[in-house]
């Protein structure tokens, strides 16, 4: 609460009508001495307010400071890691917000104007880049099982990247949790709040404000005595919180009556999105934390070797140095197949291409944004450079495939906890509408370029297989979509792991069925299979 400045005796002196000259009686100047001290203690006051903005100012400026030299010494891995993704947005977002109000000032006006003019020449995130921050932060945590204060010290899977996190980075964490009505994890991010809360000197958060979200996210989850503990704790600091004393009375209320239960109809509800099978998603995310689903009779006889795909022109003097991820779907793993200068050219090429991800609507065939996939895209033409245009023969050499009919390449870099949960490439019966611009078919093979090496995450699983395939710069990956009989392999459905530390860069071709009638081999084998597995 700002101070309340002395003034009335000012304003009395100022408005009382003078009867003389002021210097000609001792009274009169006494009087003056009066209104003297009482503008000395204005401007003492004022003084005193600007001071400590000044210095609360130096301190943002300092911290920010800080964290900027960091990152500055090598942008690159500094931007890897989702904790210091979701500071620098909290940065430019909250934190700028509370440092912009205390630079309200004689020369605030000035500083606006100056202000105004960045945020049409700069990129300046927004309250939804924060809110998407955090939720990658929090995906993360749940998908590699980290623990809430490992986080908050700045660690990944024991690691430590980054700095902490302070009271007020926490609270933020669990505001945004809030927002999505996701009460456990903002129960367990105020928690975490009120810990450093008690740790740090100086406190930006206020208390009472972690105490009355954490109260109510507890009671969301069904324990009442802790929300009610919480909730006269709160009003220990705040006796008249009118929220807080409602919520007092019915909590008291519900626990003598022996209520326990949550009225699950009263609780709001967050917008429905893709929903996974529970056994599904636990399998992904086991995948994503190299959990071994593989049996050790499939492991055991998966082999590596060269080869030049039935004597391919290309590959006679340079053969294919392939990997076996798994047989039936064939999965191979082709490595050094893109090299160092050929990713930076498509990279630079894809850069300033590159929009937020899209996903086809089944029923609609539309394209539209969706939070299971998080990343951006661009797309390239082989005639735009001949690096694309090698790229699609090398995909022609590794498949026996026409590139004629291909999708243009797809470059993909994955965000802050980047990810794309199970899906299939392929479209299914009741997508009916899906590549009908396209007019050349279904897609009937994959083939994706890891173009960076991942710290941790990111990589591409196929829960059902238990294939976990990691990334690593310059290999490819190939499966087909379809059966022979152009019907659409279930088992080949798949997903791209949250990344944890890292950037992650890829790009791919899809093939598709037009031109191929008599390029790929009729294998039995999977015909069979197909008969077995539907």
């Amino acid at each position: 609460m700002p101070p309340v400045w002395v003034v009335l005796p000012l304003c009395l002196a100022l408005c009382t009508p003078l009867q003389g000259e002021v210097y000609t009686a001792l009274s009169e100047l006494e009087e003056l001495l009066d209104t003297e001290s009482v503008l000395l203690q204005t401007l003492h006051q004022y003084i005193s307010d600007q001071e400590h903005r000044i210095a609360v100012l130096k301190k943002h400026a300092e911290d920010y400071e800080k964290e900027h030299s960091i990152a500055a010494r090598d942008v690159t891995n500094y931007l890897s890691n989702p904790i210091n993704d979701y500071l620098l947005v909290k940065r430019l977002t909250s934190d700028w917000h509370k440092t912009e109000q205390l630079m309200q000032d004689p020369y605030y006006e000035t500083a606006m104007k100056n202000l105004t003019q960045y945020r049409e020449l700069l990129k300046f995130p927004t309250d939804e880049d924060l809110t998407g921050a955090a939720t990658a932060l929090i995906r993360l945590q749940d998908t590699y099982k980290l623990d809430t204060a490992s986080v908050a010290r700045g660690e990944l899977n024991g690691i430590q990247y980054s700095t902490q996190l302070s009271a007020g980075d926490c609270f933020e964490l669990g505001r945004q949790s809030y927002n999505s009505y996701d009460f456990y994890h903002t129960e367990l991010w105020m928690n975490e709040a009120l810990n450093r809360h008690e740790q740090e000197r100086s406190n930006v958060t206020v208390r009472w404000e972690i105490l009355e979200y954490l109260a109510y996210s507890t009671f969301m989850q069904g324990n009442l005595k802790k929300a009610l503990d919480l909730t006269i704790e709160l009003l220990s600091i705040l006796p008249n919180h009118e929220r807080a004393l409602g919520n007092l009375a019915y909590y008291e209320a519900a626990i003598k009556n022996g209520t326990t239960e949550i009225d699950k109809s009263e609780q709001p509800s967050k917008a429905v999105t893709a929903m996974l099978d529970p056994e599904e998603r636990e399998r992904y995310h086991m995948l994503c934390r190299n959990e071994n689903l593989m049996s050790v009779q499939i492991n055991s006889k998966l082999r590596c070797r060269y080869t030049n795909n039935n004597r391919n022109p290309l590959l006679l003097i340079a053969p294919l140095k392939e990997e076996e991820a798994y047989f039936s779907p064939r999965i191979i793993l082709y490595r050094d197949v893109l090299y160092d200068n050929e990713i930076e050219v498509i990279k630079r090429m894809a850069q300033p291409r590159l929009k937020r991800a899209t996903v086809q609507n089944y029923k609609t065939g539309e394209l539209e944004f969706a939070d299971y996939r998080i990343s951006k895209s661009a797309w390239l033409k082989e005639h735009e450079d001949v690096v694309v245009a090698n790229v699609a023969k090398r995909v022609e050499a590794m498949t026996g495939l026409t590139t004629e009919t291909s999708e243009e390449l797809q470059v993909v870099n994955y965000g802050v906890g980047g990810h794309y949960d199970p899906h299939y490439d392929f479209a299914r019966t009741e997508e009916i509408n899906a590549f009908k611009s396209l007019g050349t078919g279904n897609r009937i093979a994959t083939v994706l370029f890891y173009m960076s090496d991942v710290a941790q995450g990111g990589a591409t699983v196929f829960p059902w297989l238990g294939v976990a395939l990691q990334p690593v710069k310059g290999t490819a990956a190939v499966w087909f979509n379809l059966y022979p009989s152009g019907n659409g392999d279930l088992r080949t459905r798949h997903a791209a792991c949250p990344v944890l530390q890292g950037s992650k860069w890829v790009c791919n071709k899809w093939l598709h069925e037009a031109g191929q009638e008599f390029r790929r081999p009729c294998d039995p084998k999977e015909n069979i299979q197909e008969t077995t597995s539907s």
